[in-house]
């Protein structure tokens, strides 16, 4: 379930801001349900159907890229996802959707180019449509959630905001779009319900604005009747299917769900019908998803709570061992570099009643991709792959230089490397690091000198240690992450520890732990150490813009 917006269709590769055109629309049937594929809707001369289909709910926190890719690998036909907006990384061959602060809440990938469907929540045909053009090259079909219950998405207020690193061009279009992503308090998910004349803007916008398919996912009203006058509603505007949650907003999982009222709506419509719900009731292996579509009369199934206890529901052949199913998970969690967190909980929520168990109580401790990888005996292959990540990244670096990068200095020692603070413990980073062992020299503190590039608006930085510069050859999105690559830089060249989870000792935690009674009676290097910013501030050099730099 999508619950804001907040997207930008541009992307970054290498050095030129482009549309991606990653995905296209050719979503294989499958043949566990009964009947033929009747209707398939045609839309710029790509045929897409949603009849005859196994799908992948959309979850929060659940539906990331392994999650998806896996039910894919096991049978689903479309699978459901999040969207923020856009960047490409070369290194992992993804399409990021990622939030203002470079958190990614979305990745994509080539794989899964021609099942992934874009849900938005939105409470406005205007905002809706102009995120729907920015992203409907990027993927196989937009839909609109209107069945999310939760206050987040029925009273939340979202905005929407210039991407940071956006050219001329297009931060002009980004500026025009300003007046209709103000922020404005709830009317998402579920709350659309109550305002048929709505769902029917937002909806005719859509199908008439863009030419991928429109589909939206609701919950079922009060009564029968109603339900079915708001289906017809929908069906007028001319999307290509309605997927039901049959139950009322108010009701939760252990409620029945009500297959009658699917099935009047099947009957009462001519568009596809996906079914939604029957988790609980029904689906407890792949065959059972047949049960459900009969009991509902619906054109396909969509599974939520199933797919998430185990992704092998797909599977026609029948669930697998759960370890072998989290293994794999695991394997695209960690080649899709998904956070720690996420394949945490997503792991928890498979193995539910055995959470309780050693294994379980290990995974709940778990603080790093690398300890979840040594709890399933899954060591050596985390090794392995992030080996070949490492190998990667160096390609990463930009070739063609200005002549008049100031940078480019030849007693600069250089070196291909980037920050990800998710690889340091908390209050812990890099430039702690080189700031210790300078006083700890006695060599003078360290000085940054930071640099944006005009074409992309990306940043890099010099540091100055015993007369020496260090830097890293790659760009970065922010000044304080081109400052971080510099110190790595440096640490690495002198063969000193950086701080990183990985480190067998790490030597600041050390050194706090033993409260030190020397550092603790120097008042002014304890503050020095115990925050960078009471230090000497790094400073840009002149004439390169810091409208950025944060």
């Amino acid at each position: 379930m999508q619950t804001g917006l907040s997207c930008a269709c541009v992307v970054e590769l290498g050095r030129v801001w482009i549309s991606y055109k990653l995905m296209h629309v050719n979503i294989f049937g499958s043949d566990f349900f009964s009947g033929p594929c009747k209707d398939t809707m045609t839309v710029s001369n790509i045929s897409l159907s949603f009849r005859n289909k196994a799908v992948l709910a959309p979850m929060v926190r659940v539906g990331t890229l392994p999650m998806r890719l896996l039910a894919l690998d096991y049978g689903a036909d479309i699978v459901y996802c999040e969207v923020w907006r856009i960047s490409y990384w070369e290194v992992l061959g993804t399409v990021d959707f990622v939030t203002p602060n470079e958190r990614v809440v979305f990745r994509t990938c080539e794989k899964e180019k021609d099942s992934v469907v874009f849900q938005m929540g939105t409470a406005d045909a205007e905002r809706a449509l102009a995120v729907a053009k920015l992203v409907e090259n990027d993927v196989a079909g937009i839909d609109v959630n209107m069945g999310c219950p939760k206050e987040y998405s029925t009273k939340a207020g979202y905005t929407l905001s210039i991407p940071k690193y956006c050219p001329f061009e297009l931060s002009t279009f980004w500026a025009s779009l300003l007046p209709l992503y103000h922020a404005q308090g709830g009317g998402m998910g579920a709350a659309l319900l109550s305002d048929p004349d709505k769902i029917e803007s937002i909806l005719t916008a859509l199908v008439k604005g863009i030419c991928k398919p429109v589909t939206c996912k609701i919950r079922i009203l009060p009564s029968k009747e109603e339900t079915i006058h708001l289906v017809k509603k929908i069906e007028k505007t001319g999307v290509a299917a309605i997927a039901v949650h049959g139950r009322k907003k108010e009701e939760r999982p252990q409620h029945p769900v009500h297959c009658d009222v699917i099935k009047a709506i099947s009957e009462a419509v001519s568009i596809p019908v996906i079914a939604n719900g029957g988790s609980h009731d029904f689906i407890k292996e792949y065959s059972d998803m047949g049960v459900f579509q009969r009991a509902t009369g619906a054109s396909s199934v969509m599974v939520a709570r199933a797919a998430m206890w185990n992704p092998s529901i797909f599977r026609k052949e029948g669930p697998l061992p759960l370890k072998e199913v989290m293994q794999e998970y695991i394997k695209y969690a960690v080649r899709y570099d998904n956070h720690y967190t996420n394949t945490k909980y997503c792991l928890c929520q498979m193995l539910r009643e055995q959470l309780e168990n050693a294994q379980g109580k290990k995974l709940h401790a778990a603080q790093s991709m690398r300890e979840i990888c040594d709890i399933f005996e899954m060591s050596s292959f985390y090794k392995e792959a992030s080996a070949l990540l490492e190998v990667k990244i160096p390609s990463l670096e930009v070739k063609d230089q200005s002549e008049e990068d100031p940078m480019e200095d030849a007693d600069v020692i250089k070196m291909a490397v980037r920050f990800d603070k998710r690889e340091y413990p908390p209050q812990i980073t890099p430039k702690m690091c080189l700031l210790e062992w300078c006083r700890k020299e006695k060599h003078p503190q360290p000085v940054y000198k930071t640099v944006e590039r005009p074409l992309d608006r990306l940043f890099r930085s010099v540091v100055i240690v015993a007369e020496q510069k260090y830097r890293s050859t790659l760009w970065d999105k922010s000044k304080k992450l081109a400052e971080q690559a510099a110190a790595i830089a440096c640490l690495r060249s002198l063969g000193l520890p950086e701080g990183k989870r990985s480190e067998q000792a790490n030597h600041l935690d050390n050194k706090r732990k033993r409260q030190d009674p020397e550092l603790l009676n120097n008042g002014e290097h304890g503050n020095c150490l115990a925050t960078e910013g009471t230090c000497k501030k790094p400073h840009v050099i002149p004439g390169a813009s810091a409208a950025n730099a944060s």
